[in-house]
């Protein structure tokens, strides 16, 4: 069930999908700090939730996040400001267990890019724009470099990062930013085929998954390759993937795929 607009977040779930919208259209879903501790309740609430199986990330108002609250940053320290409850937010997002899915329908800026690039995936409109203004007011793009540069190309990274110069939802795709800019009337159609792939996928083999994408690899190939195998060999004897192996022969979807709303 959607809460109340007076919520700066609004949260509902739905077939194993839990929505999560920023909405605080009159600040263009800026960062404030109540704003930061509702959306990460609400996304450990999602993590906590068994039935959920994807996260989709979205705003109401024609805005996705204008960055931090600057109205808050005035003449303050970076923990007065509640600044330092964003990293734990980016991180919160890039290690979560559950697939998230950024859905774009307007513009972004600085933090706003961070949470975007902090998703494992991203659909936007062409016509969305993206900037890392920092620069431009005399700050740095510090703490969403974590998230950001892993997605970009390093050309595209230097160039935007100093320039802070505007792009658009198609360049955002080109660099890596996003993994799609479709026309404003298919964002939904494609949302929607990214998380009906997903939910598809076990539960625990999506986050090892995640682990996998993202973990060094050892000082020798055959090392990597004795900690691969370990790991395929684990995930093939687990309950799930035994399940999804008996699924297979049966031609039938595993349990874990959540049934469709009448």
């Amino acid at each position: 069930m959607i809460e109340p607009t007076s919520e700066l977040v609004r949260y509902s779930v739905t077939a194993g999908v839990a929505t999560i919208a920023l909405d605080s259209p009159a600040k263009r879903n800026a960062l404030s700090q109540a704003l930061l501790s509702q959306l990460m309740a609400r996304i450990h609430e999602a993590q906590a939730d068994s039935e959920v199986r994807v996260i989709v990330l979205t705003h109401t108002g024609p805005v996705f996040c204008s960055g931090m609250d600057l109205s808050e940053a005035r003449g303050v320290g970076a923990s007065e400001m509640g600044i330092n409850a964003f990293p734990k937010l980016l991180q919160t997002l890039w290690d979560s267990p559950k697939p998230v899915v950024a859905r774009v329908a307007g513009p972004a800026r600085a933090g706003g890019v961070g949470l975007i690039a902090a998703c494992d995936l991203a659909v936007c409109i062409r016509s969305a724009t993206f900037a890392f203004s920092e620069v431009r007011l005399g700050i740095v793009p510090a703490v969403i470099s974590a998230t950001v540069l892993p997605r970009l190309s390093p050309r595209a990274a230097h160039e935007l990062f100093l320039t802070g110069s505007v792009f658009d939802g198609v360049r955002a795709a080109d660099i890596g930013l996003v993994n799609a800019a479709v026309e404003e009337d298919e964002l939904d159609a494609a949302t929607a085929s990214y998380v009906a792939d997903l939910v598809k996928g076990g539960p625990i083999a999506l986050g090892a998954v995640k682990a996998l994408l993202r973990r060094p690899p050892a000082a020798t190939m055959a090392q990597d390759l004795t900690e691969l195998l370990e790991i395929s060999a684990r995930l093939f004897a687990s309950d799930e993937g035994q399940e999804g192996i008996r699924a297979y022969g049966e031609k039938r979807s595993p349990r874990w795929v959540p049934a469709r709303p009448d």
